[in-house]
């Protein structure tokens, strides 16, 4: 049997999985018009979890929070722009860069130290990107940039939060995202908006929805256990991706792909199992 913590990461992955989906299936939605009902509904969830546990809504490191908010918007609206026009497996693969990302960009937000053992990994996953690219014509080089740029922008993010995680209640950092996606995405939505027809107006609730959930059980999942031993199952969205897009977008791919893909989760589960063998050797040694 599982333990909680595990049970806690299949499901957030599978949560997020299903958030993916509502994205791909209105293409004809812009993705700064999702972000905007994306972020209403997780406004109002994470305020009302806040005030139950008797949290200050507006943190102390203001322009730390503004600064993760607004790097967080604009990587999920680079996110979604790729799921609504490259396959879903290869958008979210391209997405599974940023930890690479957060670990380089680290070297001067954070200063954190890159091993010569990172950079060989990190060369194979961005191998893996030429492979893709090399071999899917599906792919324009433009959707592939808009996509690694997605990754790379979450990297300053995911950055910015290690730089608040002692200092800022996690809720709090939860909620500047929407806070701030908010009023960015209603200010572009009000000069770009197409109306959300029929089911639209579901499958746009559902993508806050399923957000919210999916974020709840990964908190609940790093809470529960240790982070060496369910962060990598995150990666198991890969093959949801992949399922998804075969059975309902009648999305198939060639060896070529699936090897550029897995060179890509290669390089980047290798880089994240030594810096967790790295710690552990830290505290050892304490």
């Amino acid at each position: 049997m599982f333990s909680k913590g595990v049970q806690y990461m299949l499901l957030s992955t599978l949560f997020f999985a299903l958030m993916n989906v509502c994205v791909k299936l209105v293409p004809h939605i812009p993705a700064v018009e999702i972000i905007l009902f994306r972020s209403g509904i997780s406004l109002l969830m994470s305020y009302a979890v806040l005030k139950q546990q008797g949290v200050s809504v507006w943190g102390t490191h203001k322009g730390l929070l503004i600064s993760r908010g607004l790097t967080g918007a604009i990587a999920l609206v680079l996110y979604f722009t790729t799921l609504q026009h490259i396959p879903l497996a290869t958008a979210v693969t391209l997405q599974y860069l940023s930890p690479i990302f957060t670990t380089i960009l680290g070297i001067f937000i954070v200063k954190e130290k890159v091993k010569p053992w990172q950079w060989l990994f990190f060369l194979v996953s961005f191998a893996g990107i030429l492979v893709i690219e090399g071999v899917d014509t599906r792919i324009s080089p433009f959707y592939l940039a808009i996509g690694v740029a997605g990754a790379a922008i979450s990297g300053i993010s995911y950055n910015v939060i290690r730089k608040l995680n002692t200092r800022e209640h996690p809720l709090v950092i939860v909620f500047y995202f929407p806070l701030v996606a908010l009023p960015f995405s209603a200010v572009y939505s009000w000069y770009d908006w197409v109306q959300p027809i029929g089911w639209d107006w579901l499958i746009l609730i559902l993508v806050g929805v399923f957000t919210q959930i999916a974020q709840y059980f990964m908190t609940m999942s790093y809470q529960s256990e240790e982070l060496s031993k369910v962060a990598n199952l995150n990666y198991i969205g890969i093959f949801y991706a992949l399922l998804i897009g075969f059975f309902m977008f009648g999305e198939v791919f060639t060896f070529g792909s699936y090897a550029g893909m897995a060179l890509v989760l290669l390089g980047v589960v290798l880089n994240i199992g030594y810096k967790n063998r790295l710690a552990k050797k830290a505290l050892a040694v304490q």
